[in-house]
């Protein structure tokens, strides 16, 4: 047969890289840049969105063999991985776009999706893999396989194709859809035998484990027994049981695989130590102890003799149990067996340890390591570390840092990170920075994890300004290897709020297959979630398990995340549930979100529930589950409580933090008790904790509360003694004092003070001033507030409107008219506030039968009340059923209090809320784990 034509030339060299080889071949007047780093800065800094739509046709070129169907083969629709589109539909019957990989099958069935039994990473590789058969010019085993289903051209292609993952894909597609049929079965378990003759092992393994995980327990049987029949002819008893036990295994059938480890004792052969080990991983993870402790007494009676990753699985199963005494003693009893603990041994217990919130006694442990001869790797160090930075410590994870080099020990990545995200959480972004620096001077690379905590950081407690300079010098200072380039610039996109840019980036990047990670989907799930976009963050959660990424406790978190930020926590719960079943790395991250979400929904019983099933599960808290807590009991009033979990936290050995503290003394200044607070902040000095900014704000708040103006201001210049600069939440809370006090005067001159500092007045501060001069009724003052806010340059909020629509409902009347023209002609837009003022004013008016009635119309139109506006009506309720004579106001006041509900009325009616509901988020919801 002659050469064919080429449509388009294709030589794929790099067999891991196939998508990114035909994306070199473009058009030569169409200009590429081969510098990824390059490429992520153009990306970055000019806001570039990439594109990738290729179409590419070619056949493969073929000598001497006439392979028929195999002659001309087209990719064009097959590289095209648009991934809203090709994961979702099959081609119909008939179609010119029926999928080519079909024609190197035996199944030529109209409706055989390939995309069900591999993921598009292994098509890929597959692909490649069969192009280097055909240039390899070993196209005949292809047609042969294609004519008919033979175990031995199976075999031979699947060791022609070169890589495991190769082979063990295209041994999946070979099974096709009729996997479970007793011939097809058989076939394939002869392939495993001729698999483990050849040296395959692995393969053997792998193909045994898919026909027992497609045929189920309840056909196991019929496996066994026909791998075992006549096995003699392909391998010995121990191969063939060892890959039976290991198939098992595979799939978590541990009931099987202990009867093949009988039938291995019956014919007398020892099963290996490896699987074994597995099987005694199987069984603790299910937590059926009893056949552990059988399990390894067959061990030390009959062989093989445990070796020290036996016994770190077993301590480290009893571990997660909560069995450390356990755990200890497995320790001790290993010198018995020749087997000396070593620094997986101690890690695993330092782990368990820190879990505990022992932290303390984890550091005992890592000093008897170090003399007792073990040197600690940098794995001991990161878990201590972090443990110390999750109890707020960060001073003594410093410390032991600092204390590395004396040991031989050089900080990598991950640890930097460890202690950088300590000092972000205890919002020392100026730490932070300098570790930052710090790795920079010592080589220590940074990776994608290192730019979001630093981004992270900034943008939450950092000044904008500085945020953005950061973001720019991060990217264009090209300190990250290109490995991480494209998880750089994703997460960079998804800060930066250009999250469509960050998906398309995303797919182009998938579609070339180039190297990405699973923080790249973490990026833009967590930036959705953030959004409140959690349909498009399970959508790129369902993308994420297509194309084969494991989900991490990070992935978890942020579902959960934009679930709770929506309040659907009944939703959340379902999938934090689902999750565990499904075996995902939950932690207790997951449940500190829940228990944040049930605060800010004020369901203290749903949160408390939560908590107490929390440490059912064996999930023991840490610093920042407890924090959480007190943070919710104390923003719900429950300060004897939070202050209970409070020294609950102390007495079990966790450092609070100052996030810890601030909102204990927030719980106690909100209840009135001045003195409790001010013993707290005292006593956090002592624990060498200084007061910050919030701290003071707090103090100072509860003071205004209080009325007790002079201690406020006396609080105020002791942070100028300390060296802290106050902030704007720090004059508007004097200015608010000093308001409230009516004294105006000196509200004044703490706004003169904000120039003196540097900071100009918000929103707020005109607000609060507003609010002042309406209360003493000075509404020409407050309307000269209102035209400096203007002046300013600030838009009036509905809180400016309101706080001047109560003040003018209380004026005189003709005065009142005047400003309230003024006031619509600045575009008044109402709110439920002013429904209230309005019907309360009604009530004052004497006239409750008007806010009554216009309730009534309200209420036609499903205006949607709040708990101040029940109120307000069931007064208005009370005073129509008493029969004391109300004082009705002027006829006027009455006619003018009507206009304003009359416009009010009518905006709303003109705005009716519309309730939308998203039908894919139920079904996300419901069918997220299909992919699985």
């Amino acid at each position: 047969m002659s050469n064919i034509t080429l449509h388009s030339q294709l030589w794929l060299q790099t067999p891991l890289s196939p998508i990114s080889s035909i994306h070199h071949q473009r058009k030569p007047n169409l200009r590429v840049s081969d510098d990824p780093r390059r490429r992520c800065r153009r990306i970055i800094l000019r806001q570039l969105r990439m594109s990738a739509k290729f179409h590419v046709t070619f056949p493969f070129l073929l000598r001497n063999h006439s392979l028929n169907s195999l002659t001309l083969i087209t990719l064009s629709h097959s590289f095209n991985l648009r991934f809203t589109h090709s994961h979702t539909s099959a081609p119909s019957s008939g179609s010119q776009t029926s999928d080519y990989l079909t024609q190197f099958l035996p199944f030529m069935y109209s409706n055989f999706k390939p995309f069900s039994l591999i993921n598009p990473r292994e098509r890929r590789i597959v692909v490649v893999g069969l192009s280097n058969i055909i240039k390899k010019e070993q196209g005949f085993v292809l047609k042969a396989f294609n004519l008919r289903f033979c175990p031995f051209f199976l075999v031979k292609i699947m060791k022609l194709l070169e890589t495991r993952d190769a082979a063990f894909a295209f041994f999946k597609l070979a099974l096709g859809e009729n996997h479970d049929s007793e011939e097809i079965v058989q076939v394939c378990c002869i392939a495993a035998h001729v698999l483990a003759a050849q040296r395959l092992q692995l393969l053997a393994q792998d193909a045994v484990s898919w026909v027992i995980g497609r045929v189920g327990a309840s056909r196991s049987k019929e496996v066994v027994e026909f791998m075992w029949k006549n096995h003699a002819q392909y391998e010995s008893d121990f191969s063939v049981l060892n890959t039976l036990m290991r198939g098992f295994l595979n799939v978590g059938m541990n009931s099987e695989a202990l009867d093949i480890l009988l039938r291995m004792r019956v014919v007398g052969v020892r099963p290996s130590l490896s699987a074994v080990t597995i099987l005694t991983r199987l069984l603790l993870r299910i937590g059926d102890y009893g056949s552990v402790w059988k399990l390894f007494k067959d061990m030390l009676c009959k062989g093989p003799r445990p070796s020290n990753i036996t016994f770190n699985m077993m301590i480290c199963g009893f571990c997660r149990r909560g069995g450390l005494v356990v755990a200890e003693s497995l320790l001790h009893l290993m010198p018995k067996f020749r087997c000396n603990p070593d620094v997986y041994t101690h890690n695993i217990l330092i782990h368990a340890y820190c879990i505990k919130g022992k932290t303390s006694v984890a550091v005992e442990r890592l000093n008897s390591m170090i003399k007792g001869g073990c040197r600690p790797s940098i794995s001991t160090f990161n878990t201590i570390v972090h443990a110390l930075c999750r109890e707020g410590n960060v001073i003594e994870a410093r410390k032991l840092f600092d204390g590395l080099p004396e040991m031989g020990i050089t900080p990598n990545t991950v640890l930097c990170n460890t202690l950088m995200d300590g000092y972000v959480k205890a919002r020392e972004i100026g730490q932070a920075s300098m570790l930052y620096e710090e790795m920079k001077t010592k080589g220590i690379s940074p990776d994608c994890v290192t730019f979001n905590i630093m981004v992270g950081g900034h943008y939450k407690y950092g000044r904008k300004e500085d945020w953005n300079r950061f973001l720019e010098n991060l990217i264009v200072s090209g300190c990250f290897p290109d490995c991480s380039l494209y998880d750089v610039t994703i997460s960079w996109l998804c800060w930066a709020g250009m999250l469509d840019e960050a998906m398309k980036l995303l797919q182009d990047v998938l579609e070339k297959g180039l190297t990405i990670s699973t923080v790249a989907f973490n990026s833009l799930i967590g930036a959705y979630s953030r959004a409140g976009l959690e349909d498009k963050a399970f959508e790129s959660y369902q993308i994420m398990v297509k194309c084969g990424f494991a989900p991490s406790s990070s992935t978890c978190n942020s579902l959960l995340m934009g679930l709770c930020r929506k309040g659907r926590l009944q939703e959340a719960m379902g999938l934090l549930y689902r999750m565990m079943e499904k075996g995902f790395p939950i932690n207790k991250v997951a449940y500190t979100v829940l228990l944040d979400g049930y605060f800010k929904m004020n369901d203290l019983d749903g949160a408390q529930f939560l908590w107490k099933e929390m440490k059912e599960r064996g999930i023991y808290p840490d610093a920042v589950a407890f924090t959480a807590l007190i943070d919710g009991l104390s923003k719900a009033g429950m300060v004897e409580e939070a202050y209970e979990v409070f020294l609950e936290m102390s007495a079990i050995g966790f450092v609070p933090n100052n996030f810890a503290y601030n909102s204990l003394i927030g719980g106690f200044c909100n209840c009135g008790m001045m003195t409790e607070a001010l013993k707290l902040e005292k006593e956090m000095r002592l624990e060498g904790l200084l007061p910050d900014t919030f701290t003071f704000n707090i103090l100072i708040d509860g003071f205004c509360r209080q009325g007790k103006m002079k201690s406020a201001v006396d609080t105020f210049l002791l942070m100028h003694r300390i060296g802290l600069m106050p902030d704007i939440f720090t004059f508007n809370i004097l200015v608010g004092g000093y308001c409230k006090a009516f004294d105006m005067v000196s509200a004044n001159q703490i706004v003169n003070k904000m120039y003196t500092c540097g900071i100009d007045p918000d929103i707020t501060t005109y607000n609060i001033r507003m609010h002042g001069y309406c209360s003493i009724r000075k509404m020409n003052r407050a309307f000269i507030i209102l035209d400096e806010l203007v002046s300013a340059g600030i838009v009036p909020n509905t809180v400016t409107y309101n706080t001047m629509l109560g003040g003018i409902c209380s004026d005189i009347l003709d005065r009142a008219m005047i400003l309230t023209a003024k006031l619509l002609k600045m575009g008044f837009i109402p709110n439920v506030t002013t429904t209230n003022i309005l019907l309360s004013h009604f009530c004052k008016q004497g006239i409750p039968e008007k806010a009554l009635l216009w309730a009534q119309k309200l209420r036609e139109i499903h205006f949607g009340f709040d708990e101040i506006s029940y109120r307000i009506l069931d007064q208005a309720y009370r005073l129509m059923q008493n029969d004391v004579e109300l004082v009705r106001g002027t006829y006027q006041k009455i006619l003018f209090l009507d206009f304003l509900m009359y416009i009010t009325f009518d905006y709303f009616s003109r705005n009716k809320p519309h309730k939308v509901e998203n039908e894919n988020s139920p079904k996300l919801i419901e069918n997220q784990f299909v992919d699985l």
